[in-house]
């Protein structure tokens, strides 16, 4: 990883820009499509290398429970946990975009709390210390429904960094797991 130890800063604002405002949450898509535009670009995996915050954040943490942790099993660095987590992001996408979809249309409210897992509802209101106008129900959605994938897979890498060694989720990351086949198919 290059030296961008403090990278782990922008995952801390990620969050902390949704007590400010949920919308900020959108602003998440970047950490999706950034990684897939330099894969393409430098046909290896440069954020996961050098610039993901959450690696950053996983390594910063990981300092404080090094000597706790032990290898990863065999099922998450080569086995069907990466794709099992990779169908879940999948699964995660489409319910959110279906979901934002019924919202804009009228068919179903607006689901303005967080949720774990995709189920489980967190119904802990989240302080909004900037209020925006004239924003429609759809985009609220969306930014909670963003928030709760972000906040969910950052949960289980901070387990997984306590349980094995620091950078664990990356083996399992859906962006890894996409990265690893299209460099694959490229180099074929």
């Amino acid at each position: 990883m290059r030296n961008n130890k403090y990278l782990f800063l922008i995952t801390l604002l990620f969050f902390i820009s949704g007590f400010i405002n949920i919308h900020f949450a959108l602003l998440g898509f970047i950490c999706m499509v950034l990684p897939i535009i330099l894969l393409v670009r430098n046909k290896k995996k440069t954020w996961c290398q050098g610039y993901c915050p959450r690696a950053s954040l996983f390594t910063t943490c990981g300092k404080i429970s090094a000597k706790y942790t032990r290898k990863a099993p065999r099922f998450f660095t080569k086995g069907f946990m990466k794709w099992i987590m990779l169908a879940y992001f999948g699964f995660s996408l489409f319910i959110i975009t279906m979901s934002t979809i019924k919202v804009a249309t009228g068919a179903i409210p607006s689901m303005n709390f967080l949720r774990f897992l995709l189920i489980f509802p967190i119904h802990v209101e989240i302080p909004q210390l900037i209020e925006f106008s004239n924003i429609s129900s759809w985009v609220t959605h969306l930014a909670y429904r963003f928030y709760s994938m972000m906040m969910t897979t950052t949960f289980l890498g901070l387990i997984l960094l306590f349980v094995y060694k620091p950078r664990t989720w990356c083996t399992i990351c859906p962006i890894a797991t996409v990265s690893e086949v299209y460099i694959r198919k490229i180099s074929k």
